[in-house]
């Protein structure tokens, strides 16, 4: 009797250790570009956001389809024109166990304006608040300068910090370079900061003082690998078990394959190209003296109507694009319908509009590119390039890795350059305030307007819109702000990327229109 019951004893623990070894995992992904930084308010990039958001949550948190849901704020509401109160979660924890209270929150907003050199300053996001306060231990009062519709969608792409985990004596409290080395890395989110070496594996762990569902990982490693023919040979050999943008060429193949299983979403990324319009003589164009012939419209209209669209999205991105003239696709909110699909190309037209603003003979231009950022981005630029160079403009592509191409672009090094935004609030003036509002990142505006277009009267509806709490006006004055400054050329959209995933069978992604790549939103398949 006694060895039956030793038999069992032996049987039962054996059974615990079982399911507890199938239900330890690690997630592995394959993710096309690394952070910048792992400071959370550092740089408004998505390789940046969605590591953040593994580790940190927001007050209010988009669902893939862009959607607000409630996060580390329960509930809101406008307690007047200008006034928001949020109230806290009580069981919210940090990750090293202290509770979340509103001076974390007023210490968060309170450092956004502080953080120096930051590329694309998440002041795009506060421009129009004038003070946060705690109402209580767990309620926040948010003050705007003025009637402020996006204040919820705005504050979504704000993760909220411990104010004592990332205070310090610089201004900022802790600074960007010690974020990076992991200091101060506390947050509410399903995971944990464990380790990162620049240039390798960024390793993050489940954190056991998470609020809501935990999260189907033991640990997530993020892995760099800017070639997608490396990624997928990884995802194909189980080195990896999800990637982000499968090869366009090999896209088929995942979908077919039992292996596998591909996730894709509606895309809200503009790929586009940027003009220098700041003043002459303009950087990557010689022999033309003083003179910038991209501050001439004809000459960025010839520009524009020289790139065959759809070419680009059938050939080059092998249909996981969608050809376009806007910057937002429908049915975003203050997208032009008229402009949704894509101009068509005309490259006699666009000779003789060089010829009327006194290049006949066309001139030289450089147009920058990254290398394995965006979806084939610096094949993109070689045939963009070989358009313009057919049309008259001969174009030489320089592509770099990101972080050069990003210090270079913030450097106004090119004349021209392609880029990409992915909007996260589904609204157009978010897009239109940071790719073509006049530069002045202080005030949230131009922060990643790299060809300092300004516009006054561009300004004067973003700011007017801005204040607008009626949607169908609101609408009316982004959708005339849209049709302006594209009216204008004063930046060229090519295409929208369709966002996919690939991961290995057993595996699901509920895919994000954003184009982040969350760990707590990959299961397995029922």
């Amino acid at each position: 009797m006694n060895s039956v019951k030793t038999r069992l004893a032996a049987s039962a623990v054996f059974l615990l250790m079982g399911a507890f070894s199938l239900s330890a995992a690690d997630l592995k992904i394959g993710v096309k570009s690394e952070p910048s930084s792992l400071d959370p308010q550092f740089h408004v990039l998505v390789p940046n956001v969605q590591v953040t958001f593994a580790m940190f949550d927001p007050l209010v948190m988009m669902d893939p389809k862009l959607v607000p849901q409630p996060a580390l704020a329960e509930s809101w509401k406008p307690t007047s024109d200008t006034v928001w109160e949020f109230a806290l979660r009580k069981d919210a924890k940090f990750s090293d166990g202290s509770p979340l209270t509103a001076d974390d929150v007023v210490f968060t907003f309170d450092r956004i304006p502080k953080v120096p050199n930051s590329p694309t300053a998440f002041t795009l996001f506060t421009r129009q608040i004038a003070k946060v306060e705690a109402a209580d231990a767990h309620a926040v009062r948010i003050t705007t300068k003025q009637p402020y519709p996006l204040l919820v969608t705005d504050i979504a792409n704000l993760p909220i910090l411990s104010k004592a985990a990332a205070s310090g004596p610089a201004p900022e409290g802790k600074t960007t370079v010690e974020f990076n080395r992991g200091e101060g890395l506390v947050g509410t989110g399903p995971f944990k900061f464990v380790s990162w070496q620049k240039g390798a594996d960024l390793v993050l762990e489940r954190n056991p003082n998470y609020w809501g569902k935990p999260a189907a990982w033991d640990k997530v490693i993020y892995r760099p690998m800017t070639n997608p023919a490396a990624r997928a040979a990884a995802l194909l050999s189980g080195d990896i078990d999800m990637m982000e943008d499968p090869p366009t060429t090999d896209l088929e193949q995942f979908r077919t394959n039992p292996k596998l299983s591909v996730a894709e979403a509606p895309g809200t990324r503009i790929v586009y190209i940027a003009l220098d319009q700041k003043g002459e003589p303009s950087p990557g164009i010689p022999g033309q003296g003083n003179k910038n012939p991209l501050m001439d419209k004809r000459v960025r209209e010839a520009l524009s109507l020289s790139i065959d669209r759809k070419a680009i999205a059938e050939r080059v991105m092998g249909g996981v694009a969608v050809a376009t003239g806007d910057l937002l696709p429908e049915p975003m909110f203050g997208a032009v319908k008229a402009r949704q699909a894509a101009p068509a190309v005309d490259t006699a037209k666009a000779k003789a509009l060089l010829a009327e603003a006194g290049y006949p003979n066309g001139f030289q231009i450089t147009l920058g590119t990254p290398n394995g950022r965006y979806v084939n981005d610096a094949r993109i630029a070689q045939t963009i390039a070989a358009m313009w160079t057919r049309a008259g403009v001969k174009a030489e592509v320089a592509a770099a890795a990101p972080p050069v191409f990003f210090k270079s672009r913030d450097n106004f090094e090119y004349s021209a350059y392609l880029a990409a935004w992915g909007n996260s609030t589904g609204e157009i003036s978010t897009t239109l305030r940071s790719l073509v509002g006049t530069r002045e990142p202080s005030k949230g505006s131009g922060t990643s307007n790299g060809g300092r277009y300004s516009n006054p009267d561009l300004d004067a509806l973003l700011d007017k819109a801005s204040a607008t709490m009626d949607d169908k006006a609101r609408k009316e004055l982004l959708q005339k702000a849209d049709e302006m400054v594209l009216s204008d050329y004063g930046i060229i959209p090519v295409h929208f990327e369709v966002p996919v995933w690939a991961l290995r069978k057993g595996l699901s992604y509920a895919a994000r229109a954003d184009q982040y790549t969350l760990p707590q939103d990959v299961t397995s398949a029922k």
